[in-house]
């Protein structure tokens, strides 16, 4: 079996989930490549036939796949297209996300034929508070990349659709994860909750001088939470807390100071790895 091209469907703030993908499309070895971004706006209605490949990559947060990213992709389907399904989190845990995807993807006419987690810097690192910091590096995209090519050899494998078989997502290796580091994290978490700390709802400006109101956070905002002219406020009912705007901003004027980024610091510093299912 062959496919002529590939549709690679990301949201990515960040760009952690888009490099992910590019890594895994490059690997795969197909030239025609359509890329589908939907991190600034809902995709066109779009339906990819069974003749083509599509990626799905999109990032974890607190657990479940980006509320914004599954509203946007409620364009998209297949039919019967084979499909590759990829959640990117930030070294604690991605819980469901995949899960949730593949809920998503099946009724839409996608047909699952391999998924895979990936590690991405967590939205709130910091060089103070590194969470996963630097990720994906070399040696996720080297292993998204052999990722791929391993789907390619999948499909070209089946002598006919009928015979590139599913997979269940459910079945995918989880990454190993230290239980006194967990339970720290769990029992610090309540602790925080219960001392009633105040906690930032977006990001802000800290320092107004160092403030040029560019606008490039306006324009890397996912969610037009920040607004021409206005750049020093952001609109807590839209912010997302992707912190696009904190890790674009040329002046380092945004922080997004939170006691979470500490507690994540602290205890999922050991870094997992990517699994992948095939």
């Amino acid at each position: 079996m062959t496919v002529n091209e590939a549709h690679l469907i990301y949201f990515s703030p960040t760009h952690t989930s888009k490099q992910v993908g590019e890594a895994i499309v490059c690997g795969t070895g197909i030239k025609n490549v359509i890329p589908v971004d939907l991190t600034l706006q809902m995709a066109e209605k779009t339906v990819i036939p069974a003749s083509s490949l599509a990626i799905i990559v999109v990032p974890v947060y607190g657990g479940h796949v980006a509320p914004l990213a599954m509203e946007r992709l409620e364009n998209i389907c297949g039919l019967d297209t084979p499909t590759v399904l990829v959640v990117v989190y930030g070294n604690r845990a991605y819980e469901k996300a995949l899960i949730e995807l593949d809920t998503f993807a099946i009724p839409h006419g996608f047909k699952i034929i391999a998924g895979a987690t990936f590690i991405g810097e967590h939205s709130y690192s910091t060089d103070k508070n590194p969470i996963a910091q630097g990720r994906p590096d070399d040696m996720d995209l080297n292993l998204a990349n052999e990722f791929g090519s391993k789907i390619m050899e999948k499909i070209q494998a089946a002598i006919s659709p009928d015979k590139l078989y599913q997979v269940d997502i459910r079945a995918i290796r989880r990454p190993a994860q230290p239980f006194f580091a967990l339970l720290r994290f769990l029992w610090k978490v309540i602790k925080l909750r219960k001392s009633d700390t105040p906690l930032p709802r977006t990001p802000w400006v800290e320092e107004e001088s160092l403030c040029t109101h560019c606008g490039l956070c306006v324009t890397r905002c996912p969610a037009g939470a920040i607004i021409k002219g206005d750049e020093l406020h952001t609109d807590a009912d839209k912010c997302i807390k992707c912190c696009a705007c904190v890790k674009c901003c040329n002046k380092n004027a945004r922080v997004y100071d939170t006691p979470f980024a500490a507690l994540l610091a602290d205890c999922f510093k050991k870094q997992k790895l990517p699994q992948t299912i095939l």
